[in-house]
């Protein structure tokens, strides 16, 4: 379960916040409710005030961490099977190649 989740929430502020951040997975926590014997589902949202949010505090203090929960669940979202918290780490591209003492681009 933890595995068809993973990357995802990652990838998706990646493609979503463009090229002049650095995003990367810091920790994930995974809690598992029941066992699974249908197929299930999980919705990965950003709103654009999320995205704002962290626009806007990256101009600010140049790096941040989020958290992001995404649910496993059935079709129809009434029993959940999983839980998966990531915790996102988001930096300014330039800040954070300073802050690492990296050359390259």
């Amino acid at each position: 379960m933890f595995s068809a989740v993973d990357p995802i929430p990652m990838v998706q502020l990646i493609n979503l916040l463009g090229t002049d951040f650095v995003v990367w997975d810091k920790s994930a926590e995974v809690f598992f409710k029941r066992p699974a014997k249908e197929n299930l589902y999980a919705h990965f949202t950003y709103t654009l005030e999320e995205l704002e949010k962290i626009r806007n505090q990256i101009a600010l203090q140049n790096e941040m961490e989020i958290l992001k929960t995404t649910s496993l669940t059935n079709q129809d979202q009434t029993i959940v099977y999983c839980q998966v918290k990531k915790t996102i780490y988001i930096a300014d591209k330039t800040y954070f190649k300073k802050k690492r003492g990296n050359k390259r681009d």
